[in-house]
């Protein structure tokens, strides 16, 4: 079936456009799989310095996305994409080489591990916020629609790939050295920009259009700031992501505490938290691959927002009833593979028809700071309730979001028409 779906996919999309598809598929497989080798590592130390200091680590990942975004911002007004979106990439790079350095020299010194730990998470918002502002700039609404789900698939294979490189060899060669090979990932997306850059002036004879690359994005560092808070659809995109960040975090710090109670040994919970990562991403990569071109087309754009956040608001009702962690997995599986194989795919197609200003910086705004922002808040309101508290208070969460997602869709369908 997986190879019938490929097939399909060659024969429906022309050539070049089918090449730019592949072409984006790899760079999303390589960033994916660049940033899933470390995320084991990631959780191993975060929940090394305790559980209960979690809040106060992604309260300090929301500091730095509040310094990240503007330093973005200006990069942007300054530079062409052909220079800065290496230039991030880059970064990110050198920051990993230096951490891999201090890991190897005392991987259980906690600021070392809390340090990497809201590193990561930046890192993790931010190479993949750019990706995906840069894929709704190269490809134009109807292409987004057809090909987003294959290209997602891409980036759900190397979040398979990613863990299992992490748990295959973090025994032999111990975490700190899985940064190498990060790094090595990561410097494999700098080909696929450059040849998507060259493939998006080849579309057109416009020469506007042709040289946009050579061109930075207009605005100011903190425009895309005033463009959110000016328009009603971009905050309407701000509380969805905001309410999924929320649902997900209630998720993530019941898996922590889990983990951190039942084994000890670092080895042992990177592992664990490769394995459920590769049980996860190998679920979305089919799902993408067979079913999220079809369900978007047979749902729509509203009820395909809606329908993750109905079934979390379901699980997390009967979550708080009977807690259990058998009812916990399956919960945490269907948020993930929801959320990457279905959900990701038709939000970022409510960016496809606006400007690039935007795209570039009020969506980076968005899926940074306003993602963070969820992340800081929830982790704050998790610890002074039990399993029912959490459960009912995620379940009206979810239903809010379920309905902002419905009335997002509707409104990116009426735009179509």
């Amino acid at each position: 079936m997986l190879n019938s779906t490929l097939r399909l996919l060659a024969r429906d999309e022309p050539g070049q456009s089918r090449l730019a598809a592949w072409v984006g598929f790899a760079y999303f497989f390589f960033l994916l799989s660049s940033y899933y080798v470390l995320r084991p590592v990631r959780e191993m130390l975060g929940v090394s310095g305790g559980t209960k200091n979690l809040p106060w680590l992604f309260s300090a990942t929301f500091a730095a996305m509040l310094l990240a975004v503007p330093a973005y911002g200006w990069i942007c007004s300054r530079f062409p994409r052909r220079r800065f979106l290496p230039w991030v990439y880059g970064f990110f790079i050198s920051h990993l080489l230096l951490f891999y350095g201090l890991l190897q020299w005392d991987i259980n010194n906690l600021w070392v591990a809390r340090g990497f730990f809201v590193w990561l998470s930046v890192f993790s918002l931010f190479t993949v916020s750019v990706f995906w502002s840069f894929m709704t700039d190269v490809f134009d609404k109807q292409l987004a629609q057809r090909l987003f789900g294959f290209i997602s698939a891409g980036g759900s294979l190397g979040a398979m790939v990613g863990p299992l490189l992490a748990t295959g060899l973090v025994g032999a060669i111990g975490p700190a050295s899985l940064l190498l090979l990060s790094a090595l990932l990561l410097a494999l997306t700098l080909p696929c920009i450059h040849f998507l850059l060259r493939w998006q002036a080849g579309q057109t004879t416009d020469h506007s259009v042709r040289f946009a690359g050579d061109q930075p994005v207009a605005g100011g560092v903190l425009s895309g700031l005033g463009l959110l808070l000016r328009s009603p659809y971009l905050l309407g995109i701000s509380g969805f992501i905001l309410l999924a960040s929320a649902n997900g975090t209630f998720l993530y710090l019941l898996q922590a505490d889990f983990v951190a109670n039942t084994f000890t040994d670092k080895t042992q919970q990177t592992q664990v938290f490769g394995a459920i990562d590769s049980v996860v991403n190998g679920l979305s990569i089919l799902v993408q691959l067979i079913f999220t071109r079809r369900i978007i087309a047979t749902l729509g754009a509203a009820w395909t927002l809606a329908s993750i956040p109905i079934v979390m608001a379901l699980g997390f009702a009967a979550f708080g009833w009977n807690p259990s962690l058998p009812l916990l997995l399956v919960l945490m599986i269907l948020r993930r593979v929801g959320d990457y194989a279905i959900l990701r795919p038709a939000r970022e197609m409510l960016f496809a028809p606006l400007d690039r200003v935007t795209k570039y910086k009020a969506k980076n705004i968005i899926d940074t700071v306003v993602f963070r922002g969820g992340d800081a808040l929830t982790s704050w309101l998790y610890a002074p309730f039990g399993a029912l508290g959490i459960g009912l208070i995620a379940a009206v969460i979810a239903s809010a979001w379920a309905g902002l997602g419905f009335v997002l869709g509707r409104r990116h369908q009426q735009t179509q028409r």
